[in-house]
């Protein structure tokens, strides 16, 4: 049990912090780039920085719960996956620059429902964790506790 509570702190607590992180960053860019505080150039080499990182961060994590057995994760996020998959098989994952302001609606509220998707699963992995660590402590019943049997 207690390798429950090390996959969720330690690996996906981390990643879904990140993804959460990349992707507001991208809407930040985004809306800076319709105020005109920042120029398409920039805004599109911004962006395009952290779109493999995160394409990869998210398969991973979406193959990580498929192999541990965390079928609700894996469901939650395996459309996003998918998405990401057929945006990099067709060469669209990337921002051109030619193209920035006539596309960035569409990308800001396709990031917007992406920002939404990883507070969700955000969320899961918080009440996951701590259901975990609930567990292992009821069940260690203060007899002898030591915290490396239950690893």
């Amino acid at each position: 049990m207690g390798w429950n509570l090390v996959f969720w702190l330690l690996i996906c607590f981390p990643a879904n912090i990140a993804l959460l992180a990349s992707t507001f960053y991208q809407v930040l860019i985004l809306s800076d780039l319709e105020s005109d505080y920042v120029n398409p150039f920039d805004a599109s080499s911004r962006i395009n920085y952290f779109v493999l990182p995160e394409f990869i961060g998210q398969g991973a994590l979406c193959a990580l719960c498929l192999f541990t057995g965390h079928w609700f994760m894996f469901l939650l996020t395996v459309p996003v996956t998918c998405y990401h998959a057929r945006l990099y098989v067709k060469r669209e994952h990337l921002i051109d620059v030619t193209e920035v302001f006539r596309v960035v609606n569409a990308e800001k509220k396709f990031r917007i429902v992406k920002l939404a998707l990883y507070l969700t699963v955000l969320i899961v992995t918080i009440f996951r964790m701590l259901a975990a660590g609930t567990i292992i402590f009821y069940n260690s019943k203060f007899q002898g506790v030591d915290i490396r049997s239950n690893l």
